[in-house]
C-alpha cells in the first residue's frame, strides 16, 4: 500500500490561467411567452475557482504550501476569486491585475443538479511581452523557493508559446521540475518540461495520431514524449483511467475507479494537483499516478468544481475501497524491472498462495529481509488447475493477488500463466531467489540465472502443520 503518511508539505508555484465558476441553482417549471425557452427561474448561487485556480484550490487541500501567478481582471469577479484563494491559504502576491474581464464560467443548475446551460465570459486577447516580462522576473526572483512548478494551460491568453519556454527554462537552470496540463496543439511550446498530461483527445490533436486502444495511446504518448524531450506522459483516459509512459519504464495502466459520477467537471485539475504534491513530496511517479486517479475519482463523485482533501484520499485508499493497483506488474512492466532498480537488492519468490496462511506470511516476510524489493509471482488460475487440479484454486488469481498486495512487506506481484517462474526469472534477473524448505536446490527453477549473476538461492522453512492442502484436507473432514 501507498504510504500515505509521508506527504509533507512543499512549496509549489502554479502558473496558469484561471477562472471563476458560478453556479446558479434554480427551477424550471414553464416556457417563456417570449419564445419558445425555458424559463429559469434562480434561487441561490455559489462561486468556486476554476482553471489554474482550482489546481491551486486542490494541492492546498493536499495540506501544500501553494503560490499562484496568473492575470485576473479589475472587476468584482476578480475579487471575488482572489478572496477565495486568499481563503484557501493560496499566495497571491505574483497575482496580477488587467484592463479585462476575469474570464467567468456561470453553470446553471436546474432539478437534481441538472445542468441545463453555461454561460461563458472571457479575453482570450494575449499578453504583451511586456505584461509577461514582468511576470517573470517576479517568478525568477523567488524560483528557489519552490520544490515544483506548474503549469495549468487553458489556452486564455496568458501561457504564450514564448513565455512558456522562458518559464521552463527559468526552471531548468535551477533543477525543479514542471509538469504541464497540456491543450496546445504547438508541441514546441512544451519542450523541455518534466511531465505532459493532455487527456485522449487532446493526445490525438497534439501528435495526428489515432488513440482507439492501449497500443495506439502508448503509441502517441511515446512520439509526444520524444517530440517535447520530456521525461513522462500521463494521458487521462476519462472512465478508462490513466496511461503512463516514460523512457525508463514500461508502460503503465491504471483503470478509473469505479463510482457515481455526478459530474466530471475539474476531475483533470484534481489529478495534476494530486500527481504534482506527490512527486514534490518524492513519492515514485506510478505511487504519484496511482494516488493522482484516487483523488479524480473521488473528485467526479461530486457535483461542480470542487477540492479533493487529502483526508478523504486517505480514508478512500485504507477503507478497503483500493484495489492495489500500483503493485500488480505485467510482463511489460517486468522487462525494464532490473534496468530501473539497477541499485537495488530483488528478491523474488512464487507459489499458488491459495488459501494464504500463518505460514505463508512467515515466509514471505522473512522472504522480503533478505534485500530491498520483494516480488511475488502468482500462478495463474489456469496454471493452478494444471498443477493441483480441476477442483483448485480455491480462490480466484484477482483475489489472490488482491491478498498479497495488502501484505506491506511484499511490494510488487506478477501473474504468470507457465507452469513454472522460469520465464519471469529470466526477464527480472534478481540477486535472490527464494523457496521453501520442501525443496532441494538441485530442484529450484532458475536457481542457475541467479547464481550466473552472482545472485544466491535461499531456502525458508515452512512452519509445521501449515499448508493449504491440509487446510482443504481439514475443512473438508
Amino acid at each position: 500500500m501507498c504510504n500515505l503518511d509521508k506527504l509533507g508539505s512543499k512549496n509549489i508555484l502554479v502558473i496558469g490561467d484561471v477562472m471563476l465558476d458560478a453556479y446558479y441553482s434554480g427551477e424550471i417549471e414553464r416556457i417563456s411567452p417570449e419564445a419558445p425557452v425555458p424559463v429559469f427561474l434562480k434561487k441561490s448561487e455559489r462561486y468556486v475557482a476554476g482553471g489554474a485556480a482550482n489546481v491551486a484550490v486542490n494541492l492546498a487541500a493536499a495540506g501544500q504550501i501553494v503560490s499562484i501567478l496568473t492575470v485576473i481582471g479589475k472587476d468584482d469577479n476578480g475579487q471575488i476569486l482572489r478572496k477565495i484563494l486568499r481563503e484557501n491559504n493560496i499566495n497571491t502576491e505574483l497575482m496580477a491585475e488587467v484592463d479585462r474581464g476575469t474570464t467567468t464560467k456561470t453553470r446553471f443548475l436546474a432539478s437534481n443538479n441538472q445542468q441545463v446551460m453555461r454561460l461563458d465570459m472571457e479575453d482570450t486577447t494575449p499578453f504583451t511581452s511586456e505584461e509577461t516580462g514582468k511576470m517573470l522576473k517576479s517568478m525568477t526572483d523567488r524560483i528557489r523557493e519552490y520544490d515544483l512548478v506548474l503549469l495549468s494551460d487553458y489556452m486564455k491568453g496568458l501561457l504564450s508559446k514564448e513565455f512558456t519556454q522562458e518559464i521552463i527554462s527559468a526552471t531548468l537552470g535551477e533543477s525543479i521540475p514542471v509538469i504541464v496540463d497540456v491543450k496546445d496543439t504547438d508541441i514546441d511550446k512544451y519542450t523541455g518540461a518534466y511531465l505532459l498530461k493532455p487527456n485522449l483527445n487532446e493526445l490525438s490533436r497534439m501528435t495526428g495520431m489515432p488513440v482507439k486502444d492501449d497500443t495506439q495511446i502508448v503509441a502517441a504518448s511515446e512520439t509526444l514524449r520524444k517530440a517535447c524531450k520530456c521525461e513522462y506522459v500521463l494521458t487521462t483516459c476519462g472512465a478508462k483511467g490513466m496511461v503512463l509512459v516514460g523512457e525508463m519504464i514500461a508502460p503503465y495502466f491504471i483503470k478509473a475507479k469505479g463510482r457515481e459520477v455526478f459530474d466530471v467537471t475539474g476531475a483533470g485539475d484534481t489529478a495534476i494537483a494530486y500527481l504534482a504534491a506527490c512527486m514534490a513530496n518524492q513519492y515514485g511517479i506510478k505511487e504519484a499516478v496511482y494516488i493522482a486517479n484516487c483523488a479524480s475519482g473521488l473528485q467526479v463523485s461530486k457535483v461542480g468544481t470542487s477540492s479533493v482533501s487529502w483526508n478523504e484520499v486517505c480514508a478512500d485508499m485504507a477503507d478497503g475501497r483500493t484495489d492495489w493497483g500500483y503493485k500488480v506488474i505485467d510482463d511489460r512492466m517486468l522487462s525494464n524491472f532490473r534496468k530501473n532498480h539497477i541499485d537495488k537488492k530483488i528478491v523474488f519468490t512464487n507459489g499458488c498462495f491459495d488459501i494464504l496462511h500463518i505460514g505463508h506470511v512467515k515466509y514471505l516476510r522473512q522472504a522480503s529481509l533478505l534485500g530491498d524489493i520483494l516480488i511475488v509471482g502468482v500462478n495463474s488460475d489456469a496454471s493452478v488447475r494444471r498443477l493441483k487440479g480441476q477442483h483448485r484454486p480455491v480462490n480466484p488469481e484477482e483475489d489472490r493477488t488482491e491478498i498479497l498486495c495488502s501484505l506491506d512487506f511484499v511490494d510488487y506481484v506478477v501473474i504468470f500463466e507457465d507452469d513454472t517462474p522460469y520465464r519471469l526469472i529470466n526477464i527480472l534477473q534478481p540477486d535472490v531467489l527464494v523457496k521453501g524448505g520442501d525443496y532441494r536446490p538441485d530442484e529450484v527453477v532458475g536457481k542457475e540465472i541467479v547464481e550466473n549473476r552472482g545472485g544466491k538461492l535461499v531456502l525458508i522453512p515452512y512452519v509445521d502443520g501449515k499448508s493449504t492442502t491440509g487446510l482443504i484436507e481439514k475443512i473438508r473432514n
